[in-house]
């Protein structure tokens, strides 16, 4: 379900056991290291939860969500970027493994899955990325 708003993000982070975020922008005017308004903390000393964040997935890297520590951890590089691609273009800080592996591709199967019922799926809610998943040119 997708709520208008901040509302989704704000309940779902205290019921959700997995958030898993994604963001198809990966730059600096995305991933800021403070912001004005915060509609679902990632964590709050004080406030037990069963949710939160897991992972986050960019265009450009895969993320874990270390709770403990309050961190993003980077856990593997998309065959198109670099770690140092990742980290200039990054303006929030995060730890990383010295060489963080490739992301490593999906088998035949889950691209059929993905291609199919998956975009299918999101495309009412996110019609214009399920044009990028298809391949297809948005309208102009």
């Amino acid at each position: 379900m997708r709520w208008p708003g901040c509302f989704g993000a704000a309940f779902l982070y205290f019921v959700v056991p997995r958030v898993i975020l994604f963001r198809e922008e990966h730059s600096r005017r995305v991933l800021v290291d403070k912001v004005d308004y915060i509609s679902a903390p990632g964590t709050r000393e004080g406030v037990t939860r069963s949710g939160g964040p897991y992972a986050l997935l960019t265009n450009m890297a895969l993320f874990s969500f270390d709770r403990a520590r309050a961190r993003f951890v980077l856990r593997s590089v998309h065959c198109d970027s670099t770690a140092a691609d990742v980290r200039a273009n990054t303006g929030v800080d995060y730890d990383a493994p010295i060489d963080p592996p490739q992301t490593r591709a999906p088998d035949a199967a889950t691209l059929v899955l993905l291609r199919g019922r998956v975009t299918h799926e999101l495309a009412e809610t996110y019609p214009q990325f399920a044009q990028t998943l298809r391949g297809e040119r948005a309208a102009a």
